[in-house]
């Protein structure tokens, strides 16, 4: 029951300020954060390449409320681009971005979020590796759609990610699952209303299976972006079935969630990438991670009573 409430709380200004200035809140979140500075996210990257693992690299920031920061956020992954090429990173690292970070959410936002998106998945692709975008809430999934296609047709190894719980992504896997395409298979992570979203987590967990069907048995490159150990089974018996190489499909984790499992996994030689977010505008995923995990809620509660 806590989760709608602290996904509502993710966009609270009054809540944000609570949080972010609490003495424990910067342990925590360096749990799930690699820093806030771009050479803190190449330094963990640097060490997660070493152990096999890739990543995926999300500079943090959503909901812009001007054209100059969406220019601020697009200018962070252009220079996030050229720090992957003067490291040699390329190889192992790619880019999510969200579009509300790029200006999706202002007056004219479709045309605002591609223009600013357009040229660091240009970027991207002039030095061989990717760009996918994050998907939000249940009312931008059309014009990220939208903008994926666009992108697609002279970026065709651009990423998109979808959400099992919103009652129109088995459709939405059928239409991306074609040749070429890259879709990251998600449960979803925002507060959404019972008209468009499964409510309940067995439901959500069904139609992941159903999404992830459609996509290991068509012609993409299936990311298969869950912690749950029954789900990462099961994506391995589809892949079986469906006859891929381990190279035809990955996992995908979260920085500072299941490590383990992620060792595990790169030692049974699969892909691996993890999710590695950086950047002072880190509230809005803090708050997620902890509505997606009690046992986060609990640790950040008890750390915090400790402190008064």
């Amino acid at each position: 029951m806590l989760g709608p409430v602290l996904r509502g709380a993710a966009r609270s200004d009054t809540i944000r300020h609570a949080v972010s200035t609490a003495p424990v809140t910067r342990t925590v979140v360096d749990r799930y954060v690699a820093g806030e500075r771009l050479d803190e996210a190449l330094r963990t990257v640097r060490s997660l390449a070493a152990a096999g693992m890739d990543v995926t690299f999300d500079h943090l920031g959503e909901d812009t409320g001007d054209r100059a920061e969406a220019s601020r956020n697009r200018d962070a992954y252009l220079a996030l681009c050229e720090a992957l090429a003067r490291e040699d990173l390329a190889a192992h690292a790619e880019m999510s971005v969200k579009l509300s970070a790029f200006g999706q959410a202002l007056p004219g936002g479709h045309e605002v979020a591609y223009e600013n998106v357009r040229p660091v998945v240009e970027r991207a692709a002039e030095l061989g590796t990717m760009v996918t975008l994050d998907m939000e809430d249940h009312t931008t999934v059309d014009s990220t759609l939208a903008i994926l296609a666009e992108l697609r047709k002279d970026f065709p190894r651009t990423g998109a990610v979808v959400q099992s719980y919103l009652f129109r992504t088995e459709d939405d896997c059928r239409a991306l699952a074609g040749e070429g395409s890259r879709v990251r298979l998600v449960k979803g992570a925002y507060d959404e209303p019972a008209e468009v979203a499964y409510q309940n987590k067995r439901d959500v967990d069904r139609a992941y299976v159903r999404c992830l069907k459609v996509l290991m048995a068509g012609k993409g490159y299936p990311m298969v972006g869950s912690h749950d150990p029954r789900i990462v089974a099961i994506a391995q018996e589809l892949a079986r079935r469906a006859g891929r190489k381990q190279d035809e499909f990955e996992f995908q984790m979260l920085y500072g969630i299941r490590e383990a499992e992620q060792r595990r996994l790169v030692a049974q030689h699969h892909r691996m990438r993890v999710y590695v977010p950086y950047g002072t505008d880190w509230y809005g995923y803090f708050m997620r991670r902890l509505a997606e995990r009690p046992a986060n809620l609990a640790f950040f509660l008890r750390s915090l009573a400790s402190r008064h």
